[in-house]
Formats: structure tokens, C-alpha cells, sequence
């Protein structure tokens, strides 16, 4: 068997479950090392130790995000002098992941190790829209007392997944409002056939929403502009951490407001492992050819 054909996988989610699955049906050699998720499958799966994972394996994949703390991934070490995946990468290695930290990316570079950041592809961030908005209409609709249907919504933010979101409001029957600062996103919006407003327009909008999805990774819903806001309003927020929200005071005056972070993965890991596989696969051609 290749050597290109031996893929590692160290810590993650049920997306790396679904990968570890989706690459034993490619008749990949799959080790895992703190995969913590029983996977069954009819061709083996090696469950071995890092060094020995480290040694088979030239591929290796790792969570997303890869770490949070720089020193841990899914209770394996990062970083340290000693027996760690940095220590032991070297130069035959190609390294996958999501979110990782460029201090990882610049020992990497200095090892001469292919390093790629999955979440940094524009391909899988606008495929990952898809599952992002379907999970978070699924909260809305989860945490809400009242239907979608002819509901008051407004979109904050009309980039990849403000575009997806919006479209499956519209497929909802939502009646459906478009905020952005970017003129060019409120004429597409428009163009799409939604309501628009400016971004510092949107007090006036407020008081008569029902649900609000916030994508703008920035402060936008103020202290100023939750005052306004009915008691009974439901709040998604899918901008990165810290997101786009004083939380702090929406939690202090009862506003349902909830921060949803790694939709896809939570969601619909299957789909988001397929999406993985296949651009990692076509980036093992790509460096084997």
C-alpha cells in the first residue's frame, strides 16, 4: 500500500468520526490517536499511540479547531519539547486542520511541513453555509414559541452564510429583512428580493422583530440597540467568539439570545466530514502528483 494511502487522525469530533469512515471506504489505512468515538466499520481501524501514528502516518489530520490554548488538542499535547505531534512532525509530514494558530503554521514552515488550514478554503466555507444556516433556523425554531411562517426576521450581515440564511428564511416564508454596511450586499440583497437596511439604521427596525440572525463578527447588537428589542424576540448568533452581542446584558434582562459556534459540526457532521475529505483528497493528488 501507498504511503500516501496511511492517514492519521488525532483528536475531534464526529466530523473526524465520519472522515475516519468516509476514508475506510476509500481504502485508506486509518490510525487514530484520542478519536474518543467508537467507529465501526468493516476494514480495520488502527487505534494506536502518537508516536506510532506519527511514525505510519505521512497525511495527519486534526481537529477543528486544531487547539484552543496552543498546549492541548482533545487532551493530546501540542506543544513542548517532548514526544508532542509539533516536536515530531517533520518534512514527509502533511498537516490538516481547522483554525490553526500561526504559531503552529510558522513551525511548520520552519520544518518545511505542508501546513493548510481547512477553514481558511472559500470552497468549504461557502459549502459549510449550507449546514451553518440549517442549523441555526433549527434553533430558532427550537428555542421559539412561534412559527417561521410570516415571521418578522432580520439578517445581520449578507455575506456567505447571510446570503444562505436569508434564502432558506424566503423558502420559509419568512418575510425577511437584509442589514449590511456594504451598499454593493444591500443592492444583491435587494436584487434577491429582500428588505433592506443599513446597518445603522436598524433601531427603528428593532422593536418589531421576532427573530434576529446575527453573521457580523463585530459588536452589533449593543446595549443601545437591545433595549429595543421585544421581550419575546429570539436572537441566533453564528459570528465567531465572542460574537456579535452584549451578552452580558441580554442575559441580565431576560433577551433570548444564544451564541451557536461550530454549527456544522454539531449539526451535520457527515455532511461537513464529506466536504473535509474531498478537499483534503484532492490536496493529497494535487502534492503526490
Amino acid at each position: 500500500m501507498s504511503y500516501n494511502k496511511k492517514i492519521g487522525i488525532f483528536g475531534g469530533d464526529k466530523r473526524q468520526v465520519y472522515m475516519a469512515l468516509s476514508l475506510l471506504d476509500k481504502d485508506y489505512s486509518v490510525y487514530t490517536y484520542r478519536l474518543f468515538n467508537q467507529i465501526k466499520h468493516k476494514n480495520h481501524i488502527e487505534v494506536c499511540g502518537l508516536d506510532e501514528l506519527m511514525k505510519n502516518c505521512r497525511i495527519l489530520i486534526g481537529p477543528i479547531p486544531l487547539t484552543k490554548d496552543l498546549v492541548t488538542i482533545s487532551d493530546g499535547t501540542v506543544c513542548g519539547s517532548e514526544n508532542t505531534i509539533i516536536h515530531l512532525l517533520n518534512k514527509d509530514h502533511m498537516l490538516f486542520g481547522g483554525m490553526i494558530p500561526s504559531d503552529i503554521i510558522k513551525v511548520c514552515d520552519k520544518k518545511g511541513v505542508f501546513c493548510y488550514d481547512l477553514m481558511k478554503s472559500d470552497k468549504i466555507a461557502v459549502l459549510n453555509a449550507i449546514a451553518t444556516a440549517e442549523g441555526a433556523i433549527m434553533e430558532a425554531i427550537r428555542i421559539s414559541d412561534r412559527n417561521l411562517h410570516q415571521s418578522r426576521c432580520l439578517v445581520l450581515g449578507y455575506g456567505r452564510c447571510g446570503k444562505v440564511i436569508a434564502d432558506k428564511l424566503k423558502g420559509l416564508n419568512a418575510n425577511t429583512t437584509i442589514a449590511a454596511r456594504n451598499e454593493d450586499a444591500l443592492a444583491y440583497a435587494s436584487a434577491a428580493g429582500f428588505s433592506t437596511i443599513k446597518l445603522c439604521d436598524i433601531k427603528a427596525l428593532l422593536p418589531c422583530c421576532q427573530y434576529i440572525f446575527n453573521t457580523i463578527p463585530a459588536l452589533v447588537l449593543d446595549q443601545e440597540c437591545l433595549k429595543l428589542v421585544s421581550e419575546d424576540v429570539v436572537i441566533i448568533d453564528i459570528a465567531s467568539a465572542p460574537g456579535g452581542i452584549d451578552y452580558e446584558y441580554a442575559l441580565n434582562h431576560g433577551i433570548n439570545a444564544k451564541l451557536c459556534l461550530g454549527i456544522p459540526g454539531k449539526v451535520a457532521p457527515r455532511a461537513s466530514a464529506d466536504i473535509l475529505v474531498t478537499e483534503i483528497e484532492a490536496l493529497i493528488k494535487e502534492r503526490s502528483g
